[in-house]
């Protein structure tokens, strides 16, 4: 690894440390220990100067940051700072700060981090600069950056070190910049509607989804087996039998299953449940939602992602699971009324299923492997089988299905939403099917208390989830989930820094 320093540096980077703690020995041995310092009167950033010139032009600022560049020039220097908001150019002229703070400016490294207090003035070449005046160090940079010619790409190591990741690549921290403003635009756009932010347990003492694999652990003074919550959905829907009738919760989600690039095992969702509305209430929601937060990240509905151009202009498309499957296999689940008549068509169609699979079940699978991946507008997939749906109201039209859509955009899920299921005697029921479902995995309990609430009488109730993380990747262009979570689960390094395989 060459130094950063400059392409006439071949020191390794055992020797840059060495060379580093040395400079650090020396600052406290002439007592000035750049760690005692506690703060520094930031008055500007580089974008405020950046945007306010010229009417800045010949102001006193006072900028912080790391240095992240630097020219030599004898008598005048400059170098770049990197603060919150980006880089800007600094100039230090030896005449101007004098001999003893050019030469400590001359020996400082990249990585440091400085304040500066300074004139704004636009340089012969045009840049926006501030001419220094006064340089504090403030922190001392003990490791070298990587190599600036390189810089940091090897994906493992950005996600293990999301710090030099920050610091190195501009384009990540627009990232994570616009994951807090779909944030706040998602806040701003419930509140608005007269929804509640609320809070519910991460820890329960059930793992109640039969669906999702929970993480386990052990309360020590309650002497009782826990769980990290997969989802949050029936502690809300106990708010809205308590009166609450618009709630919505962002919080983190812990599933104890795969890792892929839509995959963490901690991710965080929005689910929101509204009484008195159903499953349609919740589409126009998700259109307006989405839309909403759609033009404050980007200005615009239209994306575009892994190079194909997403219009999320409303209203979306709206299909049946079972019109879906039609259209893109020509196989109308419609017509078929026995399990094995549904079994049969997926065998003949390469699609594998259990040998006891219903009818709902061999359909769910069949869309999922046929039909998922050709969604790439914004698509709304209605009425699901109600195998796969045990906490859905069943059509009344047809009581195999249920009230529930997912929405697909990029060919993958981005949101899931029912009408609410308030009957607690089939709710009881499909808790129970779910149960045997899992061959009778007893770690999946029946949550009887949420059936207690129900049957003191749960109103209408629309519900959704929608995967903050995926709508960030939509939103963004990135193409795995690890690259808009700040830290993504890792496999841990071994103690000499090599990957634990």
């Amino acid at each position: 690894m060459t130094s950063p320093e400059g392409p006439d540096v071949r020191q390794d980077e055992n020797e840059i440390i060495r060379v580093r703690r040395e400079k650090l020995a020396a600052l406290r041995q002439a007592g000035e220990d750049p760690f005692v310092r506690v703060t520094y009167p930031v008055t500007h950033t580089s974008a405020g100067i950046l945007a306010g010139f010229p009417i800045l032009d010949g102001t006193a600022t006072s900028i912080a940051g790391r240095i992240m560049s630097r020219r030599i020039m004898g008598k005048a220097s400059f170098a770049h700072l990197l603060d919150r908001d980006g880089l800007i150019q600094i100039y230090v002229k030896r005449d101007i700060i004098g001999e003893q703070a050019y030469d400590a400016f001359k020996h400082l490294d990249i990585g440091d981090i400085i304040g500066v207090a300074g004139a704004v003035f636009r340089t012969q070449r045009g840049e926006i600069s501030v001419q220094a005046q006064e340089i504090t160090l403030l922190s001392k940079s003990l490791l070298p950056l990587p190599e600036k010619f390189h810089g940091l790409r090897d994906p493992d190591l950005r996600y293990r070190q999301r710090y030099l990741d920050l610091i190195m690549n501009p384009e990540v921290r627009g990232v994570f910049v616009t994951r807090s403003r779909i944030l706040s635009a998602i806040r701003r756009y419930m509140d608005e509607r007269g929804y509640l932010e609320v809070e519910t347990p991460v820890l329960h003492n059930y793992a109640t989804n039969a669906a999702a694999r929970p993480f386990k652990t052990h309360h020590n003074t309650l002497d009782i087996d826990m769980y990290l919550r997969v989802e949050t959905e029936l502690h809300l829907k106990r708010l809205i039998i308590g009166g609450l009738e618009r709630v919505y919760e962002i919080g983190r989600i812990f599933r104890n299953e795969g890792m892929s690039p839509r995959h963490n095992p901690e991710f965080t969702s929005i689910e929101m449940y509204e009484a008195y509305t159903d499953y349609q209430g919740m589409m126009a929601l998700a259109e307006g939602l989405v839309t909403a937060v759609a033009k404050e990240a980007t200005g615009g509905l239209t994306v575009t992602y892994g190079g194909e151009l997403i219009d999320l202009t409303p209203p979306w498309k709206r299909m049946t699971m079972i019109e879906a499957v039609r259209t893109h296999t020509g196989v109308d689940f419609g017509a078929l009324s026995t399990d094995e008549e549904a079994r049969q068509v997926a065998r003949d169609h390469g699609v594998a299923v259990p040998p006891e699979a219903a009818w709902g079940s061999v359909l769910n699978e069949f869309f999922e492997e046929k039909v998922e991946q050709h969604l790439i507008q914004p698509t709304f997939i209605l009425d699901y089988p109600v195998e796969v749906s045990p906490l859905a109201k069943r059509c009344p039209g047809d009581p195999r299905l249920t009230e529930r859509f997912e929405l697909f955009v990029t060919g993958r899920e981005l949101g899931n939403a029912f009408t609410e299921l308030n009957d607690p005697v089939d709710q009881r029921e499909r808790f129970i099917q779910q149960a045997r479902d899992k061959h009778g995995d007893t770690e999946y309990d029946i949550d009887e208390d949420f059936i207690t609430a129900m049957e003191y009488g749960m109103p209408p109730t629309g519900g959704m989830g929608i995967g903050l993380d995926r709508l960030v990747m939509l939103l963004t262009d990135a193409p795995s989930i690890r690259d808009v979570l700040l830290f993504p689960t890792m496999r841990p390094e071994m103690k000499d820094g090599r990957r634990n395989e």
